[in-house]
């Protein structure tokens, strides 16, 4: 018989009891009963019976708050050498704002303000509204830039939505500003 090393203990299994194992078999049965259960039940339902979905969802940069200011040489020499820039832009960027109506009622109207310690990131929007499936007139008006006065982009159409049917409303500039699709 070998002696166990110096300050180790033998170590004895016992062999596992046959209620061990029923009891180990119960619990995994209950466990995949309990997964089988919640995978199935409740249902989900995104949408009720009838109805579309139409989601704004964008995220954009505003116009500068500001026009750049170009300095004269004067003003410059009174600068130290490392701030003498000869244009200043402000960095601070424009909060979004967005309309959108269906069939006349406004039912969004929010403005998204710029991310960033100096308020000069993205603006983001993103914003779900079930309406009832069928033909729906969707005019949409964002406004980008608090110099101006109004909206500076606007888009009005018509679409026809199937049930469960998602209408993405989005921001593209290179497709011309304002997309339904």
């Amino acid at each position: 018989m070998n002696k166990p090393a110096s300050g180790a203990v033998a170590e004895r299994r016992q062999p596992i009891s046959m209620a061990a194992m029923i009891g180990q078999g119960v619990l995994y049965a209950a466990f995949a009963l309990f997964i089988g259960v919640f995978s199935h039940w409740p249902t989900y339902k995104p949408l009720d019976a009838g109805q579309a979905l139409i989601k704004v969802s964008f995220a954009m940069t505003g116009k500068p708050v500001g026009d750049c200011i170009k300095r004269t040489p004067e003003e410059l020499a009174k600068l130290p050498p490392n701030m003498r820039k000869p244009i200043e832009c402000p960095r601070e960027r424009s909060p979004v704002s967005i309309e959108v109506d269906i069939g006349g009622q406004t039912v969004l109207s929010r403005t998204a303000q710029p991310t960033g310690l100096k308020r000069d990131g993205t603006s983001a929007v993103y914003e779900r509204v079930p309406v009832p499936a069928g033909e729906q007139k969707i005019a949409v008006r964002m406004k980008d830039d608090v110099r101006a006065e109004g909206f500076n982009h606007q888009h009005e159409g018509t679409v026809t939505l199937a049930p469960s049917q998602v209408l993405v409303i989005d921001f593209d500039a290179e497709k011309g500003g304002i997309t339904l699709r």
